[in-house]
């Protein structure tokens, strides 16, 4: 079993990080039984956010009894030193614990640093002084943002998408985590879904050069989280086979394409942009029966009520056109009905 060290927190995690985004979308029995089954097989990291609607709780009730021997991590979206008191009182009440870990800044727009008016970071401060925080941490899917956290030397650990679609700046900022002992924790390990063979992620993340690097995969199903714990056992390795699979999806995904995460949504015309602008992707990487039916049809047609305001251009951390990517998506589409 493989471990990483986060960075200058000194915390030691199995290298199968469990992120607890999914878990809002099932039972509460569900998740408790994931949970469980991922600690007894020797998950140690476990990763959610106040904004992941019922996760902290339902983590909370899961691994209260084994508090001790887990890591935890949260994320807070405050915008000032008070919302960050209510989020961080909130997350230690749903978790069922008196500390968290790794208290992390959700994907703010800037670097919150001392002084600069929002006062987040001096409440971090405190509250690792008053002991309810033990590391401070920041994720991020913006690139400048990112590295100037890692720069600034405030922050313990950088959790940011990564995965074997990355560009090479991106790998530099990989690099520069290493470099800087910053802890670098890989969301979106599998591109968002658009990656699905889960060993080729795996032994991706597991190269020499990635051995800083602790992934954290979204987990709602048990076969999901089978999957895994496999290759904890056994840890797949680079052969040529997967090596040609990994340069054939990176032909196929060269340039821009949307990556799901969100940050544009909503939008004023009710487009669900986050799926709607990668369908021509979709369609080619997944059973195409389910993004063909009706419902979905539906929702592509939205694409014709596009606004052109420009608020989801605004907010896209990776700075697409996501307007034009709506219509090249919803042209493709029209060509599979």
């Amino acid at each position: 079993m493989e471990y990483v060290v986060l960075g200058r927190t000194g915390l030691q995690v199995n290298k199968n990080g469990f992120g607890a985004l999914p878990i809002q979308r099932i039972s509460k029995e569900e998740a408790g039984k994931l949970l469980k089954k991922a600690f007894e097989n020797g998950i140690n990291y476990f990763d959610t956010a106040r904004a992941y609607s019922d996760s902290e709780e339902k983590m909370g009730a899961a691994l209260a009894d084994v508090r001790d021997q887990v890591i935890i991590s949260t994320k807070t979206a405050a915008q000032d030193a008070k919302e960050f008191w209510k989020d961080l009182e909130e997350s230690l009440t749903k978790l069922q614990t008196d500390y968290i870990d790794l208290y992390q800044f959700h994907n703010p727009a800037f670097c919150p640093k001392p002084g600069d008016g929002t006062g987040l970071y001096e409440a971090a401060l405190e509250a690792k002084e008053q002991g309810k925080i033990r590391h401070i941490g920041i994720t991020n899917h913006r690139i400048a943002v990112a590295k100037e956290a890692v720069l600034s030397g405030l922050y313990e650990t950088l959790q940011f998408p990564f995965s074997y679609l990355a560009s090479e700046e991106e790998k530099e900022l990989v690099k520069l985590c290493k470099e800087t002992n910053t802890g670098f924790i890989a969301m979106k390990g599998l591109a968002g879904g658009l990656i699905h063979n889960s060993a080729l992620a795996y032994a991706f993340m597991c190269q020499p050069e990635y051995s800083h690097v602790e992934p954290i995969w979204g987990v709602q199903r048990e076969w999901e989280l089978d999957e895994f714990l496999s290759y904890q056992d056994k840890s797949p390795k680079l052969t040529e086979e997967l090596k040609t699979e990994m340069q054939k999806d990176k032909d196929q995904l060269a340039g821009e394409f949307c990556r799901g995460c969100g940050y544009c949504m909503p939008c004023p015309a009710g487009i669900e942009i986050n799926n709607c602008a990668r369908m021509s992707l979709m369609l080619r990487r997944a059973p195409q029966e389910a993004w063909l039916s009706e419902e979905w049809q539906e929702k592509m047609k939205k694409i014709e009520d596009c606004l052109h305001c420009g608020n989801c251009m605004k907010k896209c951390p990776y700075g697409l056109n996501t307007p034009e990517l709506l219509k090249r998506n919803y042209e493709d589409y029209q060509t599979f009905l």
